[in-house]
């Protein structure tokens, strides 16, 4: 190690002698991390263990700011657990449901007992143990009921903490900034206005009546334990968009981001001039480095997604008062020394691996049209005077399929082109290389539809397995067609003598039906 690290390591080392116990640093030491970029990543993992500190270490082995000294930003909130916090994230839900997003859904339920603050990454162990003794010096007067009172205006509704409780949860914000000022050397400021827990903010005002009624369903008079939770996130993105990967993404270029389903990606909206349309440039949480990716892979997430758990204090309202003498237990007992539960990126990537897994609907668009290219003579170009299919241009397709009717019925209902195939084929190849798992086809009884959903199974080597679900309800012809009367498409039978595996046993929804019963309307001129 070099003379400054040697020295850092040391003076980081000192503060474990005594303790139970052994440093996280020593393992990446003993990796040959440096010492460093190794505080570092204990930093940003929240300190749990070594293991994911070296993970961490590895995935970011080519990112450009891990020498960087960029500490981690801290805040301490008072965050509800139990009955309370089902009601409060079910009003989450409902409100997002019915009023849209505003920028209370932006964070989990909780009171901010200080702003956010920075320390050096060395002197993190010291913020727990600023929260420890905190925790202990107000337990014993720690209120066991945290009244909350509903406060509505044209932008805000929320719950106050008002009275002696407020007072008391108040000092203890003060006692944590004091003590991490004296431990950690870090200026914190505490909460001293109103506490408030935040149900919406920057709301639209015509949705302030239907949030007012899904508050007073709330009711919290019931009891709750409040646990204090020390978080950070990384202060370089603190005004960036955060966006979560749903698909895997492999780079066609040097300068894009590989994807895994529930990486997080910050995007710098003001900084975008070079991504073209439908693409963004952002940097990966998982990996610190930037470059491009399709926005369509992703979608948004809240600002607290990305933030890390480091350590919690719960103030327990099963304590008696013989407990809340005896200092020790009582501190054991609360105090979260090394939290036990999965990281809450592992735990996101899971829970939408799981999501995607149980259920999926991919949408596909059908490949080129004959017609898209050709115009809507295209018909006329490769027909005989008797009628019959020729091949003027190597962009038709090769043949067509027979029809009862002849060859005019393709008119208004085209196939492919030799383009589109080999796009179908394409979109197929790329769903078998990303590892989807396909068990149903549902498609449009228009001819392109079909031989697009094909030549997609073809290459998933499906085309035998799965039989394609032929559903009228989802043909658009009213909008894409020219032409007053419905086109004529092809039958079962007619695909299935084409070749087609189609089901024979498969019945259109119900809906689909008032789709059909709609047409004939405007055929009538009842629309």
């Amino acid at each position: 190690m070099a003379a400054g690290e040697t020295q850092l390591y040391a003076k980081v080392s000192n503060k474990h002698k005594g303790r139970s116990t052994p440093s996280l640093l020593d393992p990446l030491l003993g990796m040959g991390f440096p010492a460093h970029t190794a505080l570092k990543a204990l930093a940003a993992t929240g300190r749990k263990t070594a293991e994911e500190a070296s993970n961490w270490l590895r995935c970011h082995r080519d990112d450009p700011s891990l020498d960087d000294p960029i500490p981690q930003e801290y805040a301490l909130f008072l965050c509800p657990t139990g009955s309370l916090l089902e009601r409060l994230q079910e009003f989450w839900r409902e409100s997002k449901s019915q009023c849209t997003k505003n920028r209370a859904h932006e964070v989990f339920p909780h009171i901010t007992l200080c702003d956010f603050f920075t320390c050096e990454d060395h002197k993190v162990d010291c913020l727990y143990e600023a929260l420890k003794r905190a925790g202990d010096r107000i337990l014993g007067s720690f209120p066991s009921v945290v009244p909350l009172v509903l406060h509505s205006s044209i932008s805000y509704l929320g719950f106050f903490v008002n009275d002696s409780p407020a007072d008391v949860i108040r000092e203890f914000a003060i006692m944590f900034a004091t003590e991490a000022s004296v431990l950690a050397d870090c200026t914190v400021k505490p909460c001293t206005k109103q506490l408030h827990l935040t149900l919406a903010h920057k709301f639209y005002p015509h949705h302030q009546r239907t949030l007012e009624q899904l508050a007073r369903a709330i009711r919290p008079g019931h009891g709750c334990q409040w646990t204090a939770v020390l978080y950070s996130r990384d202060m370089r993105f603190v005004h960036y968009q955060t966006l979560r990967a749903l698909f895997q993404y492999k780079p066609q270029n040097v300068d894009e981001l590989t994807l895994s389903p529930g990486d997080y990606i910050f995007v710098d909206p003001t900084q975008q001039e070079e991504a073209s349309e439908g693409w963004v440039i952002g940097i990966s949480q998982r990996t610190g480095c930037r470059g491009f990716l399709p926005e369509n892979y992703t979608e948004q997430a809240s600002e607290s997604d990305t933030w890390v758990k480091h350590r919690t204090y719960t103030f327990s309202l099963a304590m008696d008062l013989i407990s809340r003498k005896d200092g020790e237990a009582s501190s054991r007992r609360n105090w979260e020394l090394y939290p036990s539960q999965t990281p809450r990126d592992i735990s996101s990537i899971q829970a939408l691996q799981a999501t995607i897994a149980r259920r999926s609907v991919l949408v596909v668009r059908h490949g080129e049209r004959v017609d898209q290219i050709f115009g809507k003579s295209w018909l006329q170009q490769c027909s005989t005077p008797d009628g019959k299919y020729y091949r003027p241009d190597l962009n038709f397709p090769y043949s067509l399929p027979r029809r009862s009717n002849g060859i005019k019925d393709f008119e208004n209902d085209p196939p492919l082109s030799s383009c589109g195939i080999f796009q179908s084929r394409m979109a197929g190849e790329a769903l078998l290389d990303s590892g989807i798992r396909v068990t149903s086809v549902f498609t449009s009884p228009a001819l392109r539809c079909v031989q697009t959903a094909r030549h997609i199974l073809e290459e998933l080597k499906l085309e035998k397995r799965i039989k394609i679900r032929v559903e009228p309800g989802i043909f658009e012809w009213t909008k894409w067609e020219s032409g007053k009367t419905t086109p004529t498409l092809m039958t079962l039978d007619e695909l299935k003598e084409a070749n087609f595996n189609v089901s024979t046993d498969y019945r259109f929804l119900l809906w689909a039906c008032a789709s059909v019963r709609k047409i004939k309307r405007k055929e009538n001129g009842n629309w």
